[in-house]
């Protein structure tokens, strides 16, 4: 088993960075793509960004794309999602899953573990 847990949300005014982490427990994530979802109220969970296992390659959804920018830390078995230039449109749920799949990341579906999510929010 894995546990994930989401830390380093809060309220930030639009403009704004934080920067969240994502630490995972129970066993090596090195193998593992890692991403990153977001669900806003009344909304569906969304895709927001990815990295393959080895780090090598990063993915992001167009809404976030040169905004936001997803790292990983295998020897603190941590991934991260640095957000910069926050809008009101960012607040929402952000979780963290991992994945043995070698694509697909932007699905919810091949992720097999998942964190209980951190708050973010954007006031305006």
């Amino acid at each position: 088993q894995v546990q994930l847990v989401e830390s380093g949300g809060g309220l930030v005014q639009a403009g704004g960075s934080l920067r969240l982490s994502c630490a995972a427990s129970g066993r090596p994530v090195s193998n593992y793509a890692m991403g990153w979802f977001r669900q806003a109220p009344g909304k569906e969970r969304e895709y927001v960004a990815a990295i393959n296992w080895s780090g090598s390659n990063t993915y992001y959804a167009d809404s976030v794309k040169g905004r936001f920018t997803i790292s990983r830390d295998d020897a603190k078995n941590t991934v991260y999602l640095q957000m910069s230039t926050l809008k009101p449109e960012d607040t929402a749920v952000y979780s963290c899953a991992i994945t043995l799949a070698s694509g697909n990341y932007y699905s919810a579906h091949p992720y097999g573990y998942w964190g209980q999510g951190t708050q973010v929010t954007v006031s305006s």
